[in-house]
């Protein structure tokens, strides 16, 4: 069971549509296993005394995939939804429908949040920040909405990936704001977050390869020396 809260953010947001071979892509099982699967297992290794419970908010919902992993996972009481897509609600519906706890749809930015300062125990981020233009401005906005011992799980495609053939190709991203996996901890840290090395992992999964893993197929060593295609973080408001 759903319920809606929207907003109406003052100054106008940018907001990039997906292709249509986006849209389809994530409803694949090679997104929901591969790719979401992988990230949930990665960032709950990172941090294993992640609280459970509570109020999670969902970063990007898209299609609703991860809405039923987290319920799973964490437990919690209740799960925002956000996403900034008009068609959000209805493109979710079946996972909205099938939660097994309640969920409130955000049909707005992640730069402007309608939820009040200090409101949620966990944030739930994946593959959503290079979507967004204002970057700073929504980390601010998670780093508001947490409360105090919070925790931020960000699971992110960098610079290299995004900037990369098959990408470019296939999806549609805002280019001109794609960062490298420092430079993304780099911001985390000037939001407030506080970030632990040990709870940082950079993954070099096969999907984010230009050659989609084929060079190691034929027995290509994978470069231990390259620019990271994925950043895997658990971060905390002090």
């Amino acid at each position: 069971m759903s319920t809606s809260a929207e907003s109406s953010p003052a100054k106008p947001l940018a907001f990039v549509p997906e292709t249509r071979f986006g849209v389809w892509f994530l409803a694949t099982e090679v997104w929901r296993v591969h790719v979401l699967g992988v990230a949930l297992d990665s960032l709950q290794a990172l941090a294993p005394d992640l609280p459970t419970g509570g109020t999670i908010l969902d970063i990007g919902t898209g299609l609703g995939h991860s809405l039923g992993a987290l319920a799973a996972r964490f437990q919690p009481e209740r799960i925002h939804a956000l996403d900034p897509d008009p068609a959000f609600p209805a493109k979710a519906g079946a996972s909205l429908t099938t939660c097994p706890v309640p969920v409130t749809v955000h049909r707005t930015h992640a730069e402007a949040m309608d939820l009040p300062d200090a409101s949620v125990d966990l944030v739930f981020c994946h593959q959503s920040l290079h979507h967004i233009v204002g970057q700073e401005r929504a980390l601010a906005e998670m780093f508001r909405v947490l409360k105090p011992g919070g925790h931020l799980l960000l699971a992110e495609s960098t610079r290299r990936y995004i900037h990369s053939w098959i990408i470019r190709l296939f999806f549609r991203h805002p280019m001109h704001v794609q960062r490298t996996a420092p430079q993304y901890l780099d911001m985390l840290r000037a939001a407030g977050f506080e970030v632990r090395p040990d709870r940082v992992h950079t993954p070099y999964l096969w999907w984010s390869r230009w050659d989609l893993g084929a060079l190691e197929w034929f027995g290509m060593k994978v470069p231990t020396e390259r620019e990271e295609t994925l950043l895997n973080t658990v971060v905390r408001k002090p």
